[in-house]
């Protein structure tokens, strides 16, 4: 059976089981403020960014990992590993995917790259489910393929904190912004593509979660979702009133908490929430 590495980078927030497992290396994002670059998760940590971009005035910006940081993992993992499965990011949000390809261009270890197109903890989910698919039988090509199918059956709905920093990130269109700041709008943020889209805007916080529940609802209505997860950005205490409402209205689902992350948080704002699932196909 192939030694196989398992590569991600630092959006995909590990939780403990893959924290615990051996075999998977996390490539850290870059953040930075004033000239100075920090890796995401090693040298500066969600707190401390918002506290810098809140009492410092600071306005981050995020970096992908070079081709550099890549080839040089990969070089390394060729003394112990037969491959590398490396799952990253959205490429049109990101050029990690890119560095990565790149990377793998220059090693002799075999190096298959999945671009999830998405963001943040549902990375972990399609990391799992490769994981799932090659210990279960399945060859590289049958379960990306797979991985692929459940992938593109996913749903993100996120009430962005800062539409100023997303804005100022290029992620966010001139129009969309101007729109949401002059009518005081709260626009729903989904993942379609890999690319962030404006579902629909609600005038005030309350009705806007209530059309994010009024999604899961539905596709908890046909019967394939089975888990979900709640995104926060600054505090696990943003995600418990979220939690107790899923709980409550649909208890045969499953429910993960994750933050965000400095990286992602660098664009959406410390008062960031959502919600992501995965219908079964």
């Amino acid at each position: 059976m192939e030694r196989i590495a398992w590569v991600t980078d630092s959006t995909a927030l590990l939780d403990e089981e893959l924290s615990q497992n051996e075999h998977v290396y996390v490539v850290p994002m870059i953040v930075i403020m004033d000239g100075e670059e920090y890796e995401d998760g090693v040298d500066l940590l969600p707190e401390e960014l918002y506290r810098k971009m809140k009492e410092e005035n600071k306005v981050p910006t995020t970096s992908q990992p070079s081709v550099g940081t890549f080839y040089e993992l990969y070089r390394k993992l060729e003394k112990d590993y037969d491959r590398v499965v490396s799952i990253h990011l959205s490429s049109k949000l990101s050029g990690t995917v890119s560095s990565s390809r790149q990377a793998a261009q220059l090693v002799t270890i075999p190096v298959d790259v999945f671009d999830t197109l998405l963001i943040s903890y549902p990375m972990i989910l399609l990391l799992k489910r490769l994981m799932y698919y090659i210990n279960s039988g399945f060859s590289m090509e049958e379960a990306f393929t797979l991985t692929r199918k459940y992938a593109d059956s996913h749903e993100t709905y996120v009430l962005i904190g800062s539409l100023d920093q997303l804005h100022r990130s290029g992620r966010l269109t001139g129009t969309q912004y101007y729109l949401g700041s002059l009518l005081s709008l709260k626009p729903i943020i989904t993942i379609e593509n890999g690319l962030l889209q404006t579902k629909t805007k609600t005038r005030n916080l309350k009705k806007a979660e209530n059309q994010i529940f009024h999604e899961l609802r539905k596709s908890i209505s046909l019967g394939k979702v089975k888990e979900c997860s709640i995104l926060y950005g600054g505090s696990p205490v943003q995600a418990e009133p979220w939690e107790k409402r899923i709980t409550e209205e649909f208890p045969e689902v499953k429910i993960h908490i994750s933050p965000l992350g400095s990286a992602i948080g660098v664009h959406t704002g410390e008062q960031t929430i959502g919600i992501s699932w995965f219908k079964e196909v």
